[in-house]
């Protein structure tokens, strides 16, 4: 039996199953697990158990960008606009554990536009997103962050846990404000058939093959 039709089994048995979960324990996991170890923006947060374990969060949330938002469908569907946060499914779930979060959470979101991005810097390129049918939509704007010029990996990020702000960050020696790299942007449309293809026909960004990449682990930003 493939991984998915063992997933698929056990979660009809009654193994695994994907419950509501607290907001505020979503967050202790997502950095305790996720490979970037910090907190996001939550508004909806589900996990998966298997009996009672919990072995997989995912999160959503309001976009930072309020660009983003009008720029999906157009200032009309603005509000309409929830991202995928943060995703993180335990090693020892059986395979596509991630994209059947992924796929059952979606609906469950009362929002209609899906939005969540893979970060080429850390080798991602949406794989699991691809497993779930998501619209590919190319790379994001281009943006910056402020990094530590001694330790290139390590990020500051504004208004987090590190109580920076940018007056802080200019005034910090050894903090530069550099370019990253561009993320690639995948979308969902959930709701009727007929909402689907409204949205479809709004969407403002074009529809591109998906980029191919190694198999990566479940990672959203």
């Amino acid at each position: 039996m493939t991984g998915d039709g063992l997933l698929r089994a056990l979660i009809k048995n009654g193994i695994y199953q994907i419950m509501p979960l607290e907001k505020a324990t979503a967050q202790v996991i997502i950095v305790e697990q996720h490979y970037l170890h910090r907190r996001a923006s939550c508004s909806f947060a589900w996990g998966l158990y298997r009996e009672t374990v919990l072995c997989g969060v995912i999160m959503y949330g309001s976009p930072v960008s309020s660009t983003l938002c009008r720029g999906i469908c157009g200032p009309d569907e603005a509000r309409n606009v929830i991202e995928l946060t943060r995703l993180w499914v335990a090693d020892d779930v059986p395979q596509n554990g991630e994209s059947f979060l992924i796929g059952n959470t979606l609906k469950l979101v009362p929002k209609n536009i899906v939005v969540s991005f893979a970060d080429p810097a850390a080798h991602h390129v949406g794989t699991i997103y691809q497993a779930t049918n998501a619209l590919y939509t190319g790379l994001g704007p281009p943006r910056k962050k402020w990094v530590s010029l001694e330790h290139p990996n390590k990020h500051f990020h504004r208004g987090s846990t590190q109580g920076m702000t940018y007056d802080i960050l200019r005034q910090t020696p050894g903090v530069a404000y550099v370019p990253a790299v561009q993320k690639h942007r995948y979308i969902w449309f959930t709701g009727s058939k007929r909402r689907r293809k409204e949205l479809l026909l709004k969407l403002r960004y074009p529809v591109l093959p998906y980029p191919k990449g190694k198999t990566e682990n479940a990672a959203a930003h």
